[in-house]
């Protein structure tokens, strides 16, 4: 039987996430390891958080990590550049939680399951003018992505038209 629309809450429409928490062990060993394969801005920093920004997002890290390693909650990081970033993890000495799949997940030294992700493959997408003050412009969406978005009636004028 269809709802009957008349008699629904009015709810709030979510537009985004702002910004992930992660619970380290050590704000500075935290900044140190993420900041060997990611590039972003120290927001504000003290002993017990800090925070991190890539463009109109971040995280927001805080001491007291106290329960185990995450085995499916998880967070995605979307990249430029993923060959890079696995290289780089690589070369780090992490070790990814399934070699042969196309995703990039692995757990940060204090648990925190990680997924990498290139940007030009989903649908999640950056305004024109937040790309251009990253000096990521020149990024483009995949076919793919575009086709997906188009699904949902979002797809950008400008992305690959």
């Amino acid at each position: 039987m269809p709802k009957n629309l008349e008699n629904t809450p009015r709810k709030a429409v979510a537009v985004g996430i702002n910004h992930v928490a992660l619970e380290v062990g050590n704000i500075e060993e935290a900044l140190d390891f993420y900041g060997r394969f990611l590039d972003f801005q120290i927001e504000s920093q003290s002993e017990t958080s800090a925070f991190i920004y890539f463009g109109d997002q971040f995280i927001n890290f805080m001491t007291g990590r106290t329960q185990a390693a995450d085995s499916g909650r998880h967070f995605g990081i979307a990249v430029d550049d993923k060959t890079l970033a696995r290289e780089t993890l690589l070369e780090m000495g992490v070790e990814f939680l399934a070699l042969d799949s196309k995703f990039l997940d692995f757990l940060d030294p204090w648990g925190n399951r990680v997924e990498i992700t290139t940007y030009r493959n989903i649908q999640f997408s950056k305004a024109d003018h937040v790309l251009k003050g990253m000096g990521l412009e020149h990024i483009k969406k995949t076919d793919g992505a575009i086709t997906e978005l188009k699904k949902k009636g979002m797809a950008p004028a400008s992305e690959n038209s």
